[in-house]
């Protein structure tokens, strides 16, 4: 969400933005919310102005009725009383013109970085930089299931009898990758500076509104019924949440934080999910990194942010390459993003497995998140990361690490997680 102030003295560049994001339908917005906050600004005026006549009026009823003066006094408590009617009126027109103006602010897209390249959609997006060669081996891959299925590793009969569509069940050695994965990434995380956290996996409406715009909240959020509760699509929501109404000392930033949890997501509209995989689920595990920083920091931590996820992944042998994402495919609330695509010998080709995102400073404006700096307060920036989602790292990891006789090498980096395996046998 942007600053209205921004927006009061900067409309043209506002809906320049907007034109770039290729959502040419919210221009309208632009101009309604200001006919809204003149109109808003106004009747504060009107409403100060009645609040110092009824002060100024309510003094005046004590010293006639000291005076004797009875029957002044008891008009002047009737003009009283009209301007409270009024000033009620204007407070009760105030709260309904700000809650307009925060709904349409809330859906007029975030200001893009000028380095983000233009275009429509992730077909447009750009490819930076490779890291390792991509490899297509001269034995066929498999899909990934049935390599896991060597191995006893996955039920998703049994899943979709207990659960539906979009759940799995790992076992064995399958299931110790997956753990491991994660073990090795929170680790990974803290060797690099970062503060290991377990958040809460629900969270309320006010900080699931203030990490999302409405459109991905639709798409992605389970409601508990009853509740005043969502299960939470990646741990960034509630790890943001926690500064919720803060204010940081700004002695204590940057605020690195690598967080572990389940995911949960509706994945409404997209496609995937009837298929026989784990690429596009309901539920899975991941582990995250968020920055809450100063502004001045934000783009050096978001150079920061992408590049762990690429070391990552190379640790682990599998190459990868970073997306520059177009303006067309950046969510309302982000500054800039890269992708982290892995290298699928199988389909040959490159696959997303992680997002990093610089929001600047839309979260913290709605979620009230400031910094105490030495010349006052301001709005923190935050950014967020995958490091590392198993369903798909696991996908990368087969199939980048699979031999001609089934078996899979298990890196270096990964082996005091698997208790010393060097690869695993398949069963079949």
């Amino acid at each position: 969400m942007i600053d209205i102030r921004f927006l009061r003295e900067n409309p043209e560049a506002v809906k320049e933005n907007i034109k770039k994001k290729f959502q040419d339908s919210k221009l309208p917005l632009v101009d309604e919310v200001l006919a809204l906050d003149v109109e808003s600004r106004k009747n504060k005026t009107d409403a100060d102005n009645l609040r110092a006549s009824r002060n100024k009026y309510s003094k005046q009823i004590g010293a006639l009725m000291g005076q004797g003066k009875k029957e002044e006094a008891e008009e002047m408590k009737k003009l009283v009383n009209e301007q409270s009617e009024a000033l009620a009126a204007a407070e009760a027109k105030e709260a309904e013109l700000q809650e307009k103006i925060k709904n349409i602010m809330m859906v007029i897209p975030n200001i893009i970085d000028e380095s983000v390249p233009i275009g429509k959609d992730d077909s447009e997006n750009v490819e930076v930089q490779r890291y390792g060669e991509p490899v297509v081996p001269s034995f066929p891959i498999p899909y990934h299931t049935d390599i896991m299925e060597r191995f006893n590793g996955i039920d998703l009969d049994s899943a979709r009898r207990v659960a539906g569509n979009g759940f799995y069940y790992l076992m064995g050695d399958i299931a110790r990758i997956h753990s491991s994965v994660i073990s090795y990434a929170r680790d990974f995380m803290i060797d690099r500076g970062f503060t290991y956290c377990i958040p809460p996996f629900m969270i309320r409406s006010d900080v699931v509104t203030g990490v999302m715009s409405f459109a991905e909240m639709e798409a992605m959020m389970y409601k508990i019924e009853g509740e005043d509760l969502y299960l939470i699509g990646t741990s960034e929501h509630s790890m943001i949440g926690k500064f919720i109404d803060t204010i940081i000392p700004e002695d204590t930033l940057p605020q690195a934080l690598t967080s572990y949890s389940p995911c949960f997501r509706k994945e409404k509209g997209a496609h995937g999910i009837e298929e026989r995989g784990v690429y596009r689920i309901h539920q899975f595990e991941k582990q995250e990194m968020v920055v809450v920083c100063k502004p001045e920091d934000s783009m050096m931590w978001f150079d920061k942010l992408w590049q762990n996820t690429v070391d990552l992944f190379r640790s682990l042998d599998i190459p990868v390459r970073t997306l520059e994402c177009c303006s067309g495919d950046l969510a309302d609330l982000k500054v800039k993003s890269i992708d982290v695509e892995a290298w699928s010998p199988r389909q040959g080709k490159y696959f997303e497995v992680g997002s990093c995102s610089n929001l600047g400073d839309a979260q913290a404006r709605r979620l009230k998140i400031r910094v105490n700096g030495k010349d006052g307060k301001y709005l923190a920036h935050t950014l967020n990361n995958t490091v590392v989602a198993p369903p798909r790292m696991l996908i990368a990891f087969l199939e980048n690490n699979l031999n001609e006789d089934g078996s899979v090498n298990i890196p270096e980096a990964l082996r005091p997680y698997m208790g010393g395996k060097e690869k695993i046998i398949p069963v079949k």
